[in-house]
């Protein structure tokens, strides 16, 4: 067999492998959870749309959905712009450990939020005069912590990357700072801004782990419906109506997101640079800055490390030596640390199977054709690749749930229906952090490995995987904490033997009882520091440009 031949095989199996396991793995999964709503008896009945969508209170689920999206993303843009400037365009002492601050609560698994606002807002808490504790407001507010680093990310790049000459001839022609921001700066960055709040109305949508933690206040979400129409009812129809809804939602914020990026792109063309010092018309900026920073995102952080290290108004380390007890004999005999383990090897497990999947996918998508119909396919297949990332992992948990746990494939007695929900939830950002180092490696060195005699084998050996090495590292760290901090998908799918850490947490939430609920503390204080720890060795991994190669910073 010819060397040619070899290759096309070698390419082929590297394109074909990773789509049958998207297509076993998601794709099934999620159009079994949307047969669920559309057939009936073995045919095609829409009773359940009518019933569903025919219910006054489907509407108000749905409202209560999208207004607390869209507070939660006009808080994370109005508080975000002027952190962006100042931690991005201003240099002065402490600006990195600002952003570092600034950045962590997207990384954190969500249910850690949740546990955090909780210590924050309820009785004791440092907000508890507020009166949020239980409402949809204590949720908004958590949103806003959880996605106000994507708006600051975003625009804070795009803003270093303006030229400043325009402004600079605004303020030559007499313009005040506050005209040159709104007339020139904020049009500027306009793009940005709108791709950014499309991404954070997106996550806002589609949070779980975050309204479920904080007690589904008022109507709850689609999401959360999904999982008591599951769970509590067992009426797997009605669920698949709200996960046709909710599917719905994501894909119209991924159509408005997809066409505010593509004005992100074109406007990163002007980029020059306008970093400075910190100035005193820059002051207000700074002001609010840190009084975000201290006021919403420290603040529930540091409430929740004091209330697990808090019993009866005292101080004491009682919570974190129940971890390996099975609290107040609510718990199923499941113990933290026996969840600690089970989510750190399903994390492993969830991690080496998203490798094994995003590595070929990863090589493919970045190599450069020239054929239009392998571009298509190319363009095809990575559009494939990230259909992940646009359907929540509910929707994931619960295309698994009701089509993977029987004949043929029956996965539900082997243990790897979690790591394998995990392993599709992480794909998309490992072939996302892959695909930039490998499209950074100069085609000629290939071309010269080949022309020498090199198989593809070879090649790959030796041009590829030098290259390759560190982004590696980045990409299992970002896999394994993803999967440690999973929630959504993990919930339909976790055995009360063989629970995880997030799972763990918001059930001990959901409990009476001080014991489980000062266990609670003390474990998500374990799994921010876990999870941060990953996510600050990825960052000390992440290749030199590939953050500015970035539109988002993720």
């Amino acid at each position: 067999m010819s060397a040619r031949i070899l290759t096309r095989i070698f390419w082929a199996l590297a394109a074909l492998v990773p789509l049958a396991f998207l297509a076993v793995f998601f794709a099934s999964p999620v159009l079994a959870m949307l047969a669920r709503g559309f057939f009936a008896d073995g045919s095609l009945n829409f009773s359940a749309f009518a019933e569903v969508l025919g219910s006054g209170r489907t509407w108000r689920i749905a409202w209560q959905t999208i207004w607390m999206a869209l507070a939660g993303t006009a808080g994370s843009v109005v508080l975000g712009i002027p952190a962006a400037y100042v931690l991005y365009c201003c240099r002065f002492p402490g600006r990195r450990l600002l952003r570092a601050i600034a950045t962590v609560p997207f990384v954190l698994p969500t249910v850690v939020v949740g546990a955090a606002f909780r210590a924050l807002l309820g009785k004791g808490g440092l907000y508890s005069f507020a009166g949020l504790d239980g409402t949809p407001n204590a949720v908004v507010l958590a949103l806003v912590f959880f996605n106000l680093s994507v708006v600051i990310r975003t625009v804070g790049t795009m803003w270093l990357s303006l030229d400043p000459r325009t402004a600079e001839a605004a303020r030559t022609l007499g313009a005040r700072p506050w005209r040159v921001l709104r007339t020139v700066t904020l049009p500027t960055l306009g793009p940005s801004i709108a791709a950014s709040g499309g991404l954070v109305f997106l996550f806002c949508a589609t949070a779980y782990g975050v309204v479920q933690t904080l007690g589904r206040p008022g109507y709850g979400t689609l999401e959360t419906e999904i999982w008591v129409q599951t769970s509590t009812y067992l009426d797997l129809r009605t669920a698949a109506v709200f996960s046709c809804l909710q599917l719905t939602v994501v894909v119209l914020s991924l159509l408005i997101s997809r066409r505010m990026s593509r004005g992100t792109d074109v406007a990163l063309r002007l980029r020059s640079g306008s970093e400075h010092r910190l100035r005193r018309p820059d002051l207000p900026a700074l002001v609010v800055t840190l009084v975000v920073i201290a006021a919403l995102l420290v603040a529930p952080m540091a409430s929740l490390v004091v209330r697990s290290l808090r019993r009866d108004g005292q101080w004491s380390v009682e919570n974190y030596r129940l971890l390996s007890t099975s609290g107040s004999g609510f718990t199923g005999g499941a113990t933290v640390l026996d969840a600690l383990s089970h989510s750190v090897r399903i994390a492993v497990d969830a991690t080496c199977i998203a490798l094994a999947v995003g590595i070929p996918l990863a090589l493919v998508l970045s190599r450069r054709v020239r054929s239009r119909r392998l571009a298509r396919a190319q363009a095809l297949l990575d559009s494939a690749v990230m259909l992940p990332l646009g359907v929540s992992a509910v929707t994931v948990g619960f295309g698994f749930f009701i089509s993977l746990q029987g004949p043929p494939l029956n996965l539900a007695g082997n243990g790897m229906l979690v790591p394998l929900a995990q392993a599709v939830v992480a794909l998309p950002l490992v072939v996302r952090v892959l695909v930039p180092v490998l499209r950074a490696i100069d085609p000629r060195l290939r071309e010269a490995a080949a022309t020498l005699g090199a198989g593809p084998g070879r090649v790959l050996a030796t041009v590829d995987f030098p290259f390759m090495i560190r982004g590696l590292g980045l990409a299992t760290g970002f896999a394994f904490a993803i999967s440690l901090g999973e929630f959504g998908a993990t919930s339909f799918l976790a055995s009360a033997d063989y629970m995880t850490l997030p799972v763990l947490i918001a059930r001990l939430l959901g409990r009476a009882g001080a014991n489980n609920y000062g266990m609670a503390m003390a474990a998500s204080v374990i799994l921010a520091v876990v999870t941060a720890g990953v996510m600050a060795l990825c960052e000390n991994l992440r290749p030199r440009g590939i953050e500015r190669r970035s539109a988002h910073g993720f």
